[in-house]
């Protein structure tokens, strides 16, 4: 309620106060008396009535001033103090309250003005303290600063999503061998980037999970690291330290780079050498001591030279199997997961061994280390000395964890096979379908930190080799949101199954044989004939079954034209973001060379190529490689479910999204959802390209036109 309305509530109480006891009182007397005593009371009051009514007056009058006088000190008065706190509160810290009005509100202003000096007493002093710890922490920054600066190994200060806070020049430098081309490679690297262009999503993510499995252990070794090759094939070592905040929690990560790729080829050469000086040293040794055995005179001196032969001989192979052991050392091991290395094992047998391959479920975050060329020929070896000599037809393939290993098992049924005769194996080179690899078993079991055994399950009565490999923490997925985003339209407005003639080379090849590059690309809209543009390309190869995400592409692209709004909620890809990227004119032709001899794999991939064939006459660039789309494939192997976006057909086949509408993203989980149905169209009977493609064409889905 306004102070005017109350001082109006005031007066008006103020005059039914004084008015009302005498108006009761005569209604009350009237009420009482006989008419006699009414008119005589009557005719004493009347003529004296004007001055009872004057006397009240004034007495009113005089009460609405001492009222107005009361209310103006007290009521106004303090209303108007705390408007004067209001301004030294928030406004003018130098405001003081003038004491005015009766004692009581002088007092109070008095109290007031003493609070607020001892409030800016104590900002004063907090103040001055900020400003030292501040400059404190400027002086820390600057060294930080300079020490990062003239570091000699590349580092960047990524937050949790990513994000990069702080990075020297040598990582700026070191980008240009993450892609091959030099200006394009640097644009990587910049505040406020995500390193997600850098590196693969996956690789942080299992990085993180490392720490934050080591973080909760006492003794554990707070650093991680992988190995990835870069799209301009350079081999990257990237060690990951957490940055903890507040409660010990990870808040971000610092990545120190170092591009090994001179260091092993450099390491390679000397191998060489030493391996050459070995074996020359050897030839001469040997050519001396046949020499010194046709000597006959001197026989003591000859003795003594014979004996210096044996020696050297010795140290020759005692440093020539010292620089072995160093050699198998610098090996890097890649963290992969298991799941997609038991795939790789399978098909690689059943290709080069010719046996059929059975596979038990396999942990689905099941994450191991090492090198998966090598141990996929050890496997491959065993099973085709089991086909030889054994004549075993049918193997079964099992993975299973033992505290910090993993088992890799390769089972049969028939003869066990004798320890004396598996380490004669072992020291053998392998040899698989007439290729002869430099390794032994030896050397890989060795190379992983690991052991091979071999034995007899009394449970299954099945014989079987075991390989003990290292095993790394796994990425949790359990956790990670599933992104409900619309997909775009699925539309096709153009043929998408013109063959030309290059593409029917690889038809009549089963589609475990091929090579696969699944990609996606993020527009500045839904309109390719209407001038939108591609702003984001991301791809990823599979090779052998396998998807290798470590060779892939994430190349953000300037279209040259405003994103429309509309776009920017579901990519998240902003005009800022790619202004200055790369044009299309530049990164066409390098996608181009990333999927040549490949079969193409998208996701409603008639809106992704009706961009592409719209670039061939500026670029020259055509895409003539054979396409499958995951969208008709969906159709052809699920033809009774409703939905067939991609998000939709993960869900149905178990696998995790995260991160959808970024092109790497969607190109990722896309080659995983073509894996997974890789078994279901061998289960149809479709076995080969050609095969999948013509059922693939009766869909119902690739008759619609719009």
């Amino acid at each position: 309620m306004k102070a005017r309305n109350r001082f109006l509530l005031a007066a008006i109480i103020l005059g039914l106060l004084m008015t009302g006891p005498f108006i009761l009182t005569a209604i009350i007397l009237l009420g009482d008396l006989g008419p006699d005593e009414k008119a005589s009371l009557i005719q004493v009051l009347v003529p004296r009535l004007p001055i009872g009514v004057l006397m009240t007056v004034f007495g009113y009058i005089l009460g609405i001033a001492v009222l107005r006088a009361l209310f103006r000190q007290y009521v106004q008065g303090l209303l108007g103090m705390a408007e004067k706190l209001r301004v030294m509160h928030s406004a003018n810290r130098a405001f003081r309250v003038e004491p005015s009005g009766p004692p009581e509100v002088r007092q109070l202003a008095d109290a007031a003005n003493v609070l607020a000096q001892q409030r800016d007493d104590l900002l004063c002093d907090v103040d001055a303290k900020i400003a030292q710890a501040r400059a404190s922490v400027e002086d820390e920054r600057n060294r930080l600063a300079a020490l990062v600066a003239d570091l000699p190994q590349p580092v960047i200060v990524c937050n949790l999503d990513g994000r990069i806070l702080l990075y020297n020049n040598r990582a700026r430098l070191q980008a240009r061998a993450l892609v091959p081309d030099d200006s394009a490679g640097e644009a990587l690297v910049g505040l406020g980037r995500s390193i997600h262009a850098v590196f693969d999503p996956s690789l942080i993510g299992h990085a993180l999970e490392t720490l934050q499995h080591r973080l909760g252990r006492e003794d554990g070794q707070l650093l991680a690291h992988f190995v990835t090759t870069t799209r301009a094939g350079q081999l990257i070592r990237v060690q990951m330290a957490p940055v903890q905040a507040t409660g010990g929690a990870i808040g971000g990560y610092v990545l120190m780079m170092e591009n090994i790729s001179r260091f092993i080829e450099a390491d390679a050469a000397c191998d060489h050498s030493v391996q050459r000086l070995a074996s020359e040293s050897r030839s001469a040794l040997a050519g001396i001591r046949t020499a010194l055995s046709q000597m006959g005179d001197r026989p003591a001196a000859m003795a003594e030279i014979a004996r210096e032969v044996d020696n050297l001989t010795r140290r020759v192979d005692e440093a020539t199997s010292e620089y072995a052991e160093s050699v198998k050392a610098r090996w890097p091991l890649e963290e992969m997961l298991a799941d997609d290395l038991i795939g790789a094992v399978q098909r690689r047998i059943e290709i080069k061994a010719g046996l059929a391959v059975k596979v038990d479920r396999v942990e689905s975050d099941l994450w191991v280390k090492v090198d998966s060329y090598s141990l996929v020929q050890a496997m491959t070896f065993l099973a085709a000395r089991l086909a030889d000599e054994y004549g075993v037809r049918v193997v079964r393939l099992r993975v299973e964890s033992i505290g910090a290993m993993v088992a890799v098992d390769l089972l049969w049924t028939g003869t066990s096979i004798s320890t004396e005769l598996l380490l004669g194996w072992q020291l053998e080179p392998m040899n698989v379908g007439g290729e002869v690899a430099p390794l032994t078993l030896r050397d890989v079991t060795d190379r992983h930190g690991g052991e091979l055994t071999c034995g007899r399950e009394s449970a299954s009565q099945q014989s079987r080799f075991r390989l003990l490999i290292p095993v790394a923490v796994g990425q949790d997925y359990d956790d990670a949101p599933l992104v409900q985003v619309e997909s775009r339209p699925e539309f096709y407005d153009f043929d998408l199954f013109h063959r030309r003639e290059e593409s029917h080379a690889l038809d009549e090849r089963p589609l475990r044989d091929l090579a696969y590059t699944a990609f996606d690309t993020e527009t500045t809209g839904l309109d390719p004939a209407g001038g939108d543009e591609i702003i984001q390309i991301g791809a990823v190869r599979i090779v052998n079954g396998r998807l290798l995400r470590h060779e892939c592409i994430d190349q953000l692209i300037d279209p040259q034209r405003p994103i429309r709004p509309e776009s920017v909620p579901i990519h998240g890809i902003t005009d800022e973001m790619v202004a200055g990227q790369p044009t299309i004119a530049k990164v066409l032709p390098q996608f181009h060379r990333f999927c040549a001899e490949t079969v193409i794999v998208a996701h409603n991939a008639a809106f992704d190529m009706r961009f592409l064939e719209l670039k061939e006459g500026a670029t020259g660039i055509r895409f003539t490689q054979p396409l499958l789309d995951t969208l008709l494939l969906s159709a052809l192997i699920h033809p009774n479910q409703e939905s067939h976006k991609l998000e939709a057909i993960a869900a149905r086949l178990g696998i995790p999204i995260i991160g959808r509408h970024n092109a790497l993203g969607d190109a990722i989980v896309t080659g995983e959802v073509f894996l997974r149905m890789m078994p279901l169209l061998a289960g149809m009977g479709l076995v080969t390209l050609r095969q999948v493609r013509d059922a693939a064409e009766q869909t119902y889905y690739a008759r619609i036109r719009y």
